[in-house]
Order: structure tokens, then sequence, then C-alpha cells
């Protein structure tokens, strides 16, 4: 049997902690495999390689995401950082797609 996996104001020693992060880590990357299969259906759509770069949509799409760190009482800040990075690999992703078609 394993041990649960706890909510963060319930965990008492840093096995809970781990355990949780470590579970949560793989809901993260199974869900960026989703993200990422958007991005092949979107090179696989768009007709034009310069449509891949949309820096109003990428303003949008981080946007989005600091207003929700904010709701939620996350770092706004970090979650800016993080949305910045994953939607530049997002854009080299989608162009290294569109290019192999």
């Amino acid at each position: 049997m394993t041990d649960p996996i706890l909510p963060p104001d319930e965990c008492t020693t840093m096995a809970e902690v781990r355990r949780g992060v470590d579970a949560l880590d793989l809901v993260l990357v199974e869900m960026l495999s989703v993200r990422f299969g958007y991005m092949r259906a979107a090179a696989r759509i768009k007709p034009e390689r310069g449509q891949v770069r949309d820096e109003a949509r990428k303003a949008a799409v981080i946007g989005q995401a600091v207003a929700h760190a904010e709701a939620v009482g996350a770092p706004a800040d970090v979650v800016g950082a993080l949305w910045e990075q994953l939607v530049e690999a997002s854009i080299g992703y989608e162009l290294a797609r569109f290019d192999a078609r």
C-alpha cells in the first residue's frame, strides 16, 4: 500500500511534502504533453510559418495565467516568468513541427 498524497497544509514531514510534489510533477508533465499536442495541431493547421509567432496571443496567454495565479493565491510574478518560458518553448516546438511537415 502506498502512502497517501496529502494536501500541502496537512503535510507534517518532508516525506509527505516530497510525495505530493512528486505526484504533482507527474500530472504536470502529462498536462504539458497535452499542451504540446495542441502545438502539433497548430503547426498542422496554420497555413503559413509566419503565423506561428503571434505576440498578441502570447501576451494574452501570459496575462491569463498571471490573472489566474493572482486569483488562486499563487505567486503571479513566478507564474508570469514560467509562462513566458513555456510560451517561448511552445513557439519553438511549433516552428520545428511546422518546418518538419
